[in-house]
């Protein structure tokens, strides 16, 4: 199931949150070769994890992480805007409509439809919380794996060629593109926003 969880909650979910930063790590470090920061305990974190992102994590069957990402306010503290700006030719993204997607990851082994299903997730999240727009920030190796789940991005801007070309695009979400990612991530509309209320549906800003 998707857990939906503030930074300043994780301490509610701690083998979620573990495995998480250590799968981060697994991912980020190990596989992809990424100069990221790595702690004692073999977890990836970073100084935006410390300003209360909010998680969507899907949990496998044995209760541990399966896939994640991480989003956050373009009015605060983004990536985008501090270590991504020349793929903006230096425009920076401040809209409190867009929200920035960073470190989505998938454990070793999940499931062939989680990434769809944290698509899915993060469009319930734009639903709930009045978001019109994710910004991101991404490698030549998720361009398949966008089209595959039907969650293509609008292109901004990218620099580099084939497998080395970086890219920073904007995702909307329609009903109709809601609809289709769920369809290919095998989840039913509804199990999906009802897991979003389920952990926040306080928050959530659309009607009831």
């Amino acid at each position: 199931m998707l857990h939906y969880v503030f930074g300043e909650d994780l301490h509610r979910y701690p083998r979620l949150r573990d495995t998480m930063f250590r799968d981060r790590e697994d991912q980020f470090k190990a596989r992809l070769g990424w100069e990221v920061q790595v702690t004692a305990a073999g977890e990836e974190r970073d100084e935006y994890d410390a300003l209360n992102p909010l998680y969507v994590i899907w949990q496998g069957p044995d209760g541990a992480h399966g896939g994640s990402m991480r989003l956050m306010p373009t009015t605060g503290r983004v990536m985008v805007n501090e270590h991504f700006a020349h793929l903006l030719a230096g425009a920076p993204i401040r809209d409190p409509g867009i929200w920035e997607c960073t470190r989505f990851c998938l454990a070793r082994g999940a499931a062939p439809n989680v990434a769809g299903v944290l698509m899915l997730g993060g469009g319930e999240v734009m639903r709930g919380l009045a978001i019109r727009q994710y910004v991101g920030v991404f490698d030549a190796r998720m361009v398949r794996i966008y089209r595959m789940i039907g969650a293509s991005p609008e292109i901004l801007g990218g620099m580099g060629q084939g497998r080395d070309r970086i890219s920073v695009g904007l995702w909307g979400f329609t009903d109709a593109a809601r609809a289709r990612v769920a369809q290919r991530a095998g989840i039913s509309a509804d199990l999906s926003e009802w897991w979003f209320r389920r952990s926040l549906g306080g928050r959530a800003v659309r009607a009831a």
